[in-house]
Parts: C-alpha cells; sequence; structure tokens
C-alpha cells in the first residue's frame, strides 16, 4: 500500500467562536497503480482532504503515511523534500508560470529539486512529448489552448515521476475532448508507471472508469454505490 490514511480529521475556527469539522475521521488506503476518484457534493471537504495529503496543511488529528514516511514525524524540511519529489499536483486551473515557455514551466520542479540545467531540459522535453505537446515547448501559455495549457501541467506534475498524483477536478476547466485526453494521461501513466492517482472530481464519466470511486459526505469516506446519483 502507497498511501495510508487513518482517522483523518480537521477543524476550522468558526465565525461564532466555535469551530467547524470538514473531515470528521477519514480513512483512505491506495495501492501503487491504482486510480481513485473522490466524489461529492461542493463543499464537502474533497479539496481540504487533498491538501492534506499532499503535505500542503496539517491535519488537526489522525495519521497519513506516504510508503511508509509518517507525515507526523517529519520536520519542515523533510516534508518539503517529499512534497517535492514524491507527489504531482494537478489542479482545475493550470497555475503555470505565463512569463515562462512550456518548457520552462515542467523544467521548474527538477530545478527546484536541483537537477543540473541540461538534465532537466532532456527530461522536461521527453514529459512534454508524452503528453503531445512536443511542437509547442517554446510557446508561453498564453500561447496554448486550455487543453494544451493542462496537458502541459499533467507534464509539470509527472516530470519527477512522483509516486503518488493528486489530481484536483483537473477536467473541470475543459471541453470533453480535451477532458478525455487529460484523463486518458492520468490512466495510461498507471498502467505503464504503476503510479497511485487520487482524483476529486464532479465528472462521472472520468469517476466511472476509476479503478475505485469514493464519496465524501459527512466529514468520511465510503464507496460510492450508485455514481450516476452522485452529486
Amino acid at each position: 500500500m502507497l498511501l495510508d490514511v487513518r482517522a483523518l480529521t480537521k477543524r476550522f475556527p468558526s465565525g461564532d467562536a466555535g469551530w467547524l469539522e470538514v473531515l470528521a475521521g477519514v480513512d483512505l488506503a491506495v495501492a501503487r497503480g491504482e486510480v481513485v476518484a473522490i466524489v461529492g457534493a461542493s463543499g464537502s471537504g474533497k479539496s481540504t482532504l487533498l491538501h492534506l495529503v499532499g503535505a500542503l496543511d496539517v491535519p488537526t488529528s489522525g495519521e497519513i503515511r506516504l510508503d511508509d514516511a509518517a507525515y507526523g514525524d517529519l520536520d519542515p524540511a523533510a516534508l518539503s523534500a517529499l512534497r517535492n519529489r514524491r507527489l504531482g499536483f494537478v489542479f482545475q486551473f493550470h497555475h503555470l508560470l505565463r512569463e515562462f515557455s512550456a518548457l520552462e514551466n515542467v523544467t521548474m520542479p527538477l530545478r527546484i529539486a536541483g537537477w543540473e540545467p541540461a538534465r532537466a531540459r532532456v527530461r522536461a522535453a521527453e514529459m512534454l512529448g508524452v503528453v503531445g505537446l512536443d511542437g509547442r515547448m517554446t510557446h508561453r501559455p498564453g500561447a496554448l489552448s486550455g487543453g494544451e495549457q493542462q496537458r502541459c501541467a499533467v507534464a509539470r506534475a509527472l516530470v519527477h515521476d512522483p509516486g503518488l498524483v493528486l489530481a484536483d477536478e483537473p477536467t473541470g476547466n475543459l471541453d470533453h475532448g480535451n477532458g478525455v485526453m487529460v484523463a486518458d494521461l492520468f490512466f495510461r501513466l498507471a498502467r505503464e508507471h504503476g503510479t497511485a492517482v487520487v482524483i476529486v472530481t464532479h465528472n462521472r464519466q472520468l469517476a466511472r472508469r476509476a479503478d475505485r470511486v469514493l464519496l465524501l459526505e459527512d466529514g468520511r469516506l465510503a464507496p460510492a454505490r450508485e455514481v450516476e446519483a452522485l452529486p
């Protein structure tokens, strides 16, 4: 098991001096090469859960382990290293740096990780080829279509060969054709490289393709029985 989440809770201060509990004891286990879709109503805590698993926030209680490394045992520097080297992130809005080319955007995680520039460019170019952008590497985001920008973001998430990719509504801002293309990338990644993928989505077609679909409701995760009836 690559990811093991146990009894995870997250509370936020509310306006009446009380607490709002968004996650109320979430358990989640994800194996290598598995694609898990998490669905639920808006505001149910799906993005909060991804932020915790991605070491972007700290839980109120509970435990998260990635490949047997417990987040709670790691200092900030070790958590940052785990996040930069073992996790990949794809969001609904690509968050590309608009002043840099596609190649430079995809190179960025490798440069942060200390790769030598020429080696980083070769690897970034390889990943842009994987997502079908080998002919668009010198283009800045403003010269790319929405689907191309999101594929560039996928290449950036995969360039350092992470064990786990976290995707928050990765097709939510795309038309049907581009959405299918981005979804295909995730499933190919899992099948060919053994990368685990956790996808938060409202897209029922995407959810149906996952190995498992989990519903986040009332702060807890449970298997989703009827994908067509999901919120």
